[in-house]
């Protein structure tokens, strides 16, 4: 297509489609501006990136260079007018800065700022939505209101109160117009993602407006929020280490959340960490222990995991993790959660034909290699050779990185084949992999151990629910055994082989060796 026609075709489709949303949306002319913007940038944006194709072969020796600068002028543009039309928007910019092995980096990196630069409401505005809401005065529920927040959200911002009985509490308050554009919002992003994959066929990521649609609502009620923080606690009791807010169901609506006030520094803050001798490491550890009990286990997974959601504390028991903001959660089917853990599995155990097989039940087909480098992070040299025993360099790290927008076209064609409930895990997995990096820690051989328990646990127990007689029962159960107990031995074999002892022994032998 030519550039003048693609320009042609960018600005009918925006009066077209801006007459239709106007015409639903009379009396919001806020809306139509908002549609405008957006709608404007994204066309600019397309007719830059037409040009450059046309302009450019993919051999000519300017194409890499000119392809990363028009990425970072691109991501300008788009964090730009999010922040200008605010609310989901930025959600969908801050999806787009968590992505940091499925996206450019100029893109991933732009929008990562969101986390921490999103825009403010003014607090008379946010008194407004309490006492709309509760029925009462600021000054009525609380005897002290900081108006400062501790913190700004796409959808909400958090401020510190004190309770008249002395509790402190943090009250989540939505932004008085995010419910009221969302709807306005949620068709633009879904007629420029379809309008994007007319102009680019081989770029496909409707699937980014189609999560929006689905999640934005579920995001925007406070007291579904509040329903997940409590079953979240309920079903990860066992880890002590862990803390949940408590939820103050009188003080709450669907736009207003009232909650116990949590202590901590974030989960990416090294300095914190130091100051408090919390070992960066075990943070690590117990967050991976969190989320595989989350993913395998129970399939129910808190998809929000940014270092603003996640505060560290030390106690006498110990490092602690604070997990906050439960408006976003994935409920994943047991066939999936099967295939996944059985996926991972195989990419542990270094089973090529294994990873082959499901990746294929999970719709991904021949792209089974990028696939597993997508969800370990890891190069293909590595996989076949054993992520829990190749260490991870930072030549590796660079690779992988640089070879997102090389392989771009195939991510976009993966994400769109995948099932849906894999979109937020392969997000969730980014975010983590995000704090691991701020705190320069890796997966260790402990972290995969504790991985490979929970997957030999979500598919055996899965296998017991399907026996019809109780020899099928026990052989299974006694499998599920087996498989633990050997999990638990190379566990012991490690923490040997890493100890003084061990070090010692090791050492003992190499210069009998040499004798």
């Amino acid at each position: 297509m030519k550039i003048r026609q693609l320009a042609k075709y960018s600005i009918l489709g925006l009066a077209v489609s801006g007459g239709v949303l106007y015409t639903a949306n009379k009396k919001d002319d806020v809306g139509v501006v908002r549609f405008g913007r957006a709608a404007l940038t994204v066309a600019r944006i397309a007719v830059d990136y037409k040009f450059l194709f046309y302009k450019y072969d993919k051999l000519h020796s300017e194409y890499l260079e000119e392809l990363h600068k028009l990425h970072l002028k691109s991501a300008l543009r788009l964090r730009e007018m999010c922040c200008k039309n605010g609310g989901a928007f930025i959600k969908v910019g801050q999806h787009v800065g968590s992505l940091e092995y499925l996206l450019p980096l100029e893109y991933v990196n732009t929008m990562k700022v969101l986390h921490n630069q999103a825009p403010q409401s003014d607090l008379q505005e946010l008194k407004a939505v309490i006492h709309q809401d509760l029925g009462k005065k600021v000054e009525e529920m609380f005897v002290e209101f900081d108006p400062e927040p501790l913190g700004a959200a796409s959808l909400a911002q958090v401020h510190k109160a004190k309770l008249s009985d002395g509790r402190v509490v943090a009250v989540k308050i939505q932004h008085p117009k995010v419910k009221a554009h969302s709807n306005v919002d949620i068709k633009t992003m879904e007629f420029l993602v379809h309008a994007l994959g007319w102009f680019f066929p081989e770029f496909q990521y409707q699937w980014l407006a189609e999560e929006t649609r689905k999640n934005l609502p579920i995001e925007l009620d406070f007291l579904n929020e509040g329903q997940n923080c409590e079953r979240v606690e309920k079903i990860l009791r066992k880890f002590k280490f862990l803390k949940v807010p408590k939820i103050y169901w009188e003080l709450s609506s669907d736009r207003v959340l009232t909650m116990e006030f949590c202590e901590g520094g974030k989960v990416d803050d090294v300095e914190y960490m130091k100051r408090h001798n919390i070992s960066v490491n075990q943070i690590t550890e117990r967050l991976g222990q969190l989320y595989s009990e989350m993913i395998f286990v129970q399939g129910y997974v808190h998809c929000d995991p940014h270092p603003g959601n996640v505060l560290v504390n030390k106690t006498k028991d110990g490092p602690q993790i604070v997990l906050l903001d439960h408006g976003l959660y994935q409920t994943l089917t047991d066939e999936f959660r099967m295939h996944y853990s059985k996926m991972w599995m195989a990419m542990i155990n270094a089973d090529v034909e294994g990873m082959k097989t499901y990746a294929a039940a999970l719709n991904v087909g021949d792209l089974y290699g990028l696939f597993a480098c997508m969800l370990t992070a890891r190069s293909w040299e590595a996989l076949e050779a054993g992520i829990d025993r190749k260490e991870f360099t930072h030549e590796e790290h660079l690779e992988i990185k640089e070879s997102v927008g090389e392989y771009l076209m195939d991510i976009s064609c993966i994400l769109g084949r995948v099932p849906r409930q894999m979109l937020l895990l392969l997000k969730t997995n980014d975010v983590l992999r995000g704090i691991e990096s701020s705190l320069k820690t890796r997966p260790s051989s402990a972290s995969f151990i504790n991985m490979s328990r929970c997957c030999v646990e979500a598919v055996t127990n899965w296998e017991l629910d399907q026996c019809q007689d109780w020899r099928c029962y026990i052989r299974t159960k006694l499998r599920q055994r087996i498989q633990l107990a050997r999990i638990s031995l190379y566990s012991l074999y490690l923490w040997f082989f890493n100890s003084p002892l061990g070090t010692y022994l090791r050492t003992a032998q190499s210069h009998a060796a040499l004798r």
